[in-house]
């Protein structure tokens, strides 16, 4: 049996990115692929040396498999997905059209919906991001209105990515105008492997609070 994959998350995190935190993105894609995996975690309070030396920008995820440190969400994901035909396609073309929309999701979809929910936590009545944002989703329903997934009508590595991504505009009901993208991102999330991955990610933290209350008391 395959030693498990590590990842890492905080150890906790306010209520608000609950379910959100990028760790999702890793745990989902193993849950798909049936790899044996552990959580670790690094100080939300000190990001320290430790994770500095794996994480230069002191966040999360970054995982490690058999001695490979990788970090970035995106960067995990391909790792993960190269270890497992279900979520990485071995046909040549398949395998570049799984690159292409993972780097889509994260270059053209989430550098947009990002700043669009940042703007938006700060009360601003004309988010100047709404417009380019709207394209983008214009242009991602066209896509998948006639097909289920990204790749070649089959779940993918790309799908979790792009899932992850549309869900915080989802949740701000910015998808209300694009059946197709609603229905996608309803696939998406409706796939046992998710629904187990952000479970377990909420009891995470969720024994994360039971463990400070307790040290408070």
């Amino acid at each position: 049996m395959a030693n498990p994959v590590t990842i890492w998350t905080y150890d906790w995190v306010p209520e608000m990115p609950r379910g959100h935190v990028r760790d999702i993105r890793l745990r989902w894609a193993l849950e798909e692929a049936g790899l044996p995996y552990r959580v670790a975690t690094v100080p939300v309070a000190e990001r320290g040396p430790d994770h500095l030396a794996r994480q230069p920008f002191a966040q999360v995820p970054f995982l490690e498999d058999d001695g490979i440190r990788v970090f970035e969400s995106g960067a995990c994901l391909i790792h993960l997905a190269e270890k497992s035909e279900f979520l990485m396609p071995r046909d040549p073309q398949l395998r570049s059209d799984t690159l292409q929309w993972i780097v889509a999701a994260l270059n053209s979809m989430e550098m947009v919906t990002v700043p669009w929910w940042y703007i938006q936590t700060k009360g601003v009545a004309d988010n100047p991001m709404a417009g380019w944002m709207r394209k983008r989703f214009e242009r991602l329903d066209t896509v998948v209105a006639d097909r289920d997934w990204l790749v070649g009508n089959r779940f993918t590595a790309a799908d979790i990515l792009m899932a992850d991504v549309l869900r915080i505009p989802a949740k701000h009901k910015q998808l209300d105008d694009f059946p197709a993208l609603t229905a996608y991102l309803g696939r998406a999330c409706d796939r046992p492997a998710f629904r187990k991955a952000l479970q377990d990610q909420l009891d995470h933290f969720e024994a994360a609070d039971r463990k400070r209350n307790k040290a408070d008391a």
